[in-house]
């Protein structure tokens, strides 16, 4: 998983968010004021010309460097988001931190309950199987003293656990499968 660290730089690589807000704001107004001029062009031609047209102009780049207000305003948001980027950051160190906890723990859980190889079923093979062998020897002598010809077993799936091979028809089956006659 990778990550990438958040950016707070604006479509216009290099400048701040201020002014890169500030020069949005200042061509709406440039627009504005084109509007505002070509009506009041409009309006003139409609009417008698009594008066002159006077236009200006300003520089906002300049304006926004040098009028303090703006400068602190500057100065406080870039405050700002020199702390956000460090609480980021820590929010990232802390993240990446869990996600190795996480990958840490899934190969743990893979080593420990993987099936076949996983330390769990070794182990368990390795505990059950005396077990295991005791129980299907008692099995084994109960049956041969009862005569019985099939044991199962009825817990859970139905397992055969013993069968006289003279019930075995496995191989006749086979043969006739073999041979086409179904």
């Amino acid at each position: 998983m990778s990550f990438q660290k958040f950016s707070f730089r604006t479509p216009v690589e290099g400048k701040s968010l201020l002014t890169y807000k500030l020069e949005v704001h200042v061509k709406k107004l440039v627009a504005l004021s084109l509007i505002l001029f070509t009506a009041a062009l409009f309006a003139q031609t409609t009417q008698p010309q009594t008066a002159t047209l006077k236009i200006g102009y300003v520089d906002s780049e300049v304006i926004l460097a040098q009028y303090p207000e703006a400068i602190k305003a500057k100065s406080d948001l870039e405050g700002l988001v020199a702390k956000w980027r460090k609480d980021l950051d820590s929010m990232q160190t802390d993240l990446q931190k869990v996600v190795e906890k996480e990958q840490r723990a899934q190969q743990f859980q893979q080593a420990k309950f993987a099936q076949p190889n996983g330390e769990y079923f070794v182990r368990q093979e390795q505990l059950m199987k005396p077990v295991k062998e005791k129980i299907f020897k008692a099995i084994d002598e109960v049956s041969n003293s009862e005569a019985m010809q099939f044991v199962f077993d009825k817990a859970g799936e139905v397992v055969l656990l013993k069968a006289d091979a003279q019930f075995d028809i496995t191989f006749k089956v086979l043969d006739l499968l073999k041979r086409g006659k179904k």
